[in-house]
């Protein structure tokens, strides 16, 4: 029984990474690839906006 043991750690991981693998390729395009593509904008359009805003006080 200790090869049980041995064999199962490795064997759950495998299962939750193939399962995390198939989620993420799911996941890619569609519907929702404008919703996070708009999602990312806002963010980086955020963080600009903050630079700016700080250089500008800084100057």
């Amino acid at each position: 029984m200790d090869y049980v043991s041995a064999l199962l750690p490795p064997v759950v991981m495998a299962v939750f990474f193939v399962g995390v693998i198939r989620v993420i390729v799911k996941t890619q395009g569609g519907a929702n690839k404008a919703k996070e593509d708009a999602a990312v904008d806002a963010a980086l359009a955020r963080v600009e906006n903050t630079r700016q805003a700080s250089a500008a006080g800084d100057a």
